[in-house]
Parts: structure tokens; sequence; C-alpha cells
């Protein structure tokens, strides 16, 4: 099957590059302007100005002027979960505190006791109906967390629903084991015991169903330390699960240096760093992936993206869909707070939400830019968007027109 579009007011992000951009290379946005892009079998086979369109059989698509570009890669995100957590929701407008909600009981653990209530086929129509409205705004590849289980039966619970969105979705999706997410209230007092839980039950268990690619700890204050993250991605590595990492949320307790150590494809939230946290990651192809709805939705510091890419790191953003810290999907409106709290210039922010988004999942060499060779995931946006630096300056909206997978 061969498909042209044609007349496309904007073809954005023109590159050959498979990998992460860094530096300069992040405020560079190549383009053509009153562009043709052809797509046969789903692979993108060639593009150009709209005078050398060339004249072959296909279906024809007519942009009107439009822009195309890469749909958005959500590379951090826990949408498989039971219910939401609206009660916090009013208890922080009351004026408590993320941290203060969780000591009360509410949290990840109030998301953990509602995911033993729930059956799994509950779970997955749940998931699959939330999964549809994201693809809806404009994401085309998606990584999903576990880790409101934290027992052997719902963790797995929560990977064999993701394992079925792969399976029923065209999209790409991968899954990520978070079993550290925090410790449940039967092992406060030992939290060794579960440590030990995660490493002898629950990987065996996730490794016999090839339900992970990922490994992810939440390295932090009063849930793991530095040395515990290290010792449980060490028994994920044995698994054959990659480090993707929670780290800097609150505060920097050594886990940067730890996650590079074991070669994490990315640390994710990274609100508060210090200079060695900043030279680490300089010296690493670990990927800096920021949440900017997670710092809006609970009033924290935004992570200083505009440093990073001043020190060479490659920079990425996704939402951290959740029921608790950030209930929002929306990577326009990601894109959008990028620009207006962290500064990123549109350009930045943009190859940011694509190309490196994409690389912090593995997937830069297939999609993320517009290649010869790539899988045309692309979305063409609505009329109203008329160059690309309207996609953050029109926050909070939907701009996604029509989307090819």
């Amino acid at each position: 099957m061969v498909k042209i579009i044609k007349n496309i007011g904007q073809l954005l992000q023109v590159r050959d590059n498979k990998d992460a951009l860094r530096g300069k290379e992040m405020s560079q946005l190549p383009l053509i302007e009153n562009a043709y892009l052809v797509i046969k079998n789903g692979i993108i086979s060639d593009f150009g100005l709209m005078n050398e369109i060339p004249e072959i059989e296909a279906e024809t698509i007519d942009a009107n002027g439009r822009i195309v570009m890469p749909v958005w890669t959500d590379s951090h995100t826990h949408l498989v979960f039971a219910a939401s957590r609206a009660g916090e929701f009013v208890d922080k407008i009351n004026g408590l505190t993320y941290e203060e909600i969780a000591r009360r009981g509410g949290g990840i653990l109030n998301s953990a006791k509602k995911m033993t209530e729930i059956t799994e086929d509950k779970l997955y129509e749940k998931s699959a109906t939330l999964l549809k409205e994201v693809i809806r705004y404009g994401t085309g590849a998606i990584e999903i967390k576990s880790g409101y289980g934290l027992s052997v039966e719902a963790e797995l619970k929560m990977l064999r629903v993701i394992k079925r969105l792969k399976q029923n979705f065209s999209i790409p999706i991968k899954a990520t084991f978070l079993g550290a997410h925090a410790v449940p209230e039967a092992y406060k007092n030992n939290k060794k015991v579960y440590i030990d839980l995660i490493i002898n039950q629950m990987l065996p268990a996730i490794a016999r169903e090839n339900l992970a690619d990922y490994i992810d700890v939440f390295c932090e204050k009063g849930y793991f330390t530095a040395e515990e993250t290290g010792e449980i991605l060490q028994a994920g590595i044995r698994y054959g699960l990659k480090p993707k990492v929670h780290i800097n949320q609150f505060n920097s307790i050594g886990g940067i240096e730890i996650a590079v150590k074991y070669q994490a494809v990315s640390v994710d939230h990274l609100e508060v760093m210090t200079d060695d946290d900043f030279e680490i990651l300089s010296h690493s192809k670990t990927i800096a992936t920021a949440l900017p709805a997670c710092s809006f939705f609970i009033d924290i510091p935004y992570a200083p993206v505009k440093h990073m890419i001043d020190k060479n790191i490659a920079v990425s953003l996704a939402t951290d869909f959740n029921p608790g810290s950030t209930p929002g999907f929306n990577m326009n409106f990601v894109v959008s707070l990028a620009c207006i709290q962290q500064k990123l210039t549109p350009e930045q922010a943009i190859n940011a939400a694509t190309l490196n988004a994409a690389a912090a999942l593995e997937l830069s060499k297939e999609m993320g830019s517009i290649s010869k060779g790539k899988k045309a995931r692309l979305m063409m946006l609505k009329d109203f968007i008329k160059d690309y630096k309207e996609i953050p300056y029109y926050f909070a909206t939907n701009p996604v027109e029509e989307i090819f997978f």
C-alpha cells in the first residue's frame, strides 16, 4: 500500500539522526515547507518539495497546508491503575503536601490497596479506554509501569494487563517493572524482606512470562536508598531488564551515580540536582527525562533542563501520567509547560518530546523523526496550527487532526 501526503505546510523534524540529540543540536528543528511525503507499507520512503512530487499510483491525502510531524513518545507513565485519587487532590488543595498525604496512607499505598480490589479484566478495560484517549492526543509510543501492586500477584496482574495492551494496540508499548515503588505497610519495619521478595519472587515470575522490558526503582528518601536501588537494578539486569529509574524528585541521594553505573537508559524526574549530578550525567549516554506536568500538579520545582542542555545532557520529556501526582496524559501540554516554565525553546521542547523521547524507549532507530526507512508514525495537526511554534503557544489544547501508524 502506497500513500502520498501532499501540500504539507511544514514537514517537521526532517533529519537522519537515530540517536538522542544533545547540546546545540537540540536547538535545531529541520523542516521542509510546502512538502510531500510518501509512505510505502507503513514506512517513510520519500519526501521533498511539492514541485518535486513524484507521479506514482498511490492513495493521496491532501494536508491543505497543515503541519505533519512525528507523533509524541511518552516514555514515563503509570497508565495502568485501579482508581483515581481525587480525594487526595482535595487534600492538596487544602494544603497538604505530597509527602504528608503519603504519610497518612495516601499516595502509592492508596493505589496499591485499590489494585487488590479490581479484577484483571476490569483493569484492562479501564486501561484500554485511557490508552485510546492518550493516542487521540498524539502519543504514538508509550512506556507503562507497574508499581501499584507491591505484591507478587498484583504486580503480575498489572504487567499482564500491559502485555494485553501491547497485543491489542498498534503503537509500541514498553513495560517497566516498578515493584520498588514503595514499601508495603506489612514490610514497613523490614524493608529488606520486601526487597528479597522483589528479587527472589517477583523478578523470576516476570521473567517466566516475559512481562517487562525495563526495571525501575523509586530512589528517594523514605522509599529506597541508592544502595538498595543498585541491588534491585543488578537483579533486574540479570533477568534482561534494563534500568529506567525514578531519581531526584525531592532529594539528591546518590541515585544518579548508581543509575549511570548500571547504564540506565534514562533517569526520570530530576527536579533536585547537584553539580555532581550534572557532571555524572554529562559523561554518560543516559537520557534525562523531565516530567513538568508533575511539577505543575503538585507544585514542586521544575527540573533544570536548560542547564542540562548546556551541559550536553540528552533531555527528553514525558507526562508521568498517574492517578496521584500527575493525572494528565496530554503531551502537548507537557511541551507547553517545558517552554513556559522551564524556558525551553519550541525547537528544544519538540525535539525532547519526539526523537529524544523515542531514544528514551530505545525506539529512535524506527521513529521520532522524518527519515527514510523509519516507520510512518506521524500526525497531522489541525488547521489553526500554522507554524510549529504555535504547538506550545496554544497550551492545554489538542492540536491533532489525524494520526498515521
